[in-house]
């Protein structure tokens, strides 16, 4: 495979991965979680998003990690080639701190704010109704912020994605 064909393929698979991440999110944020909180009766409803967060939870931490390989991956090819300078542009170190923060941000939800969620309901915890309640409403506020924030920047990379696919190619190799 030439370097053209595999710097494609690895934008096509940062992009796939970056789009299944952001799409789950809104997907379960918008459509799947409302849906499931007004129609399900509780506590059913809280035992089936908790399921279904930790197992998105899981999708979109892999996810956070394919796109950060496919970005070394390219950085490298990109630079293998001689096709671009060796110098790191400023939308590079752009790209790679979105891929960075959005992805801890996924971790962080993975890794602590899902699990807490999912501790403090099985604990009894109703949002906003004594101790637990109120710990497991500041909790969920956080993993609210961090959906949101996830959101924003991943928008953010899909543009920078595209863009980079665009000026990387062999016949347009010229950055901005």
């Amino acid at each position: 495979m030439n370097t053209a064909a595999l710097r494609l393929a690895v934008q096509a698979l940062a992009l796939l991965a970056t789009g299944v991440w952001l799409g789950g999110i809104l997907v379960l944020g918008a459509i799947v979680a409302p849906t499931v909180f007004r129609e399900v009766p509780a506590p059913s409803s809280a035992d089936a998003m908790t399921l279904v967060f930790t197992r998105f939870d899981k999708l979109a931490m892999t996810c956070a990690a394919i796109v950060a390989v496919c970005e070394v991956v390219r950085f490298r090819i990109d630079r293998a080639d001689g096709a671009l300078e060796t110098k790191v542009d400023t939308i590079d170190l752009v790209r790679l701190v979105i891929i960075a923060v959005a992805g801890a941000l996924a971790v962080i939800q993975g890794a602590w704010l899902s699990p807490g969620i999912v501790t403090l309901h099985q604990n009894g915890a109703i949002r906003g109704f004594g101790l637990l309640g109120e710990k497991l409403e500041i909790i969920h506020t956080w993993s609210e912020r961090c959906g949101k924030a996830e959101c924003l920047l991943l928008i953010v990379l899909v543009v920078l994605l595209v863009r980079a696919t665009r000026t990387n190619h062999p016949e347009n190799p010229v950055r901005s």
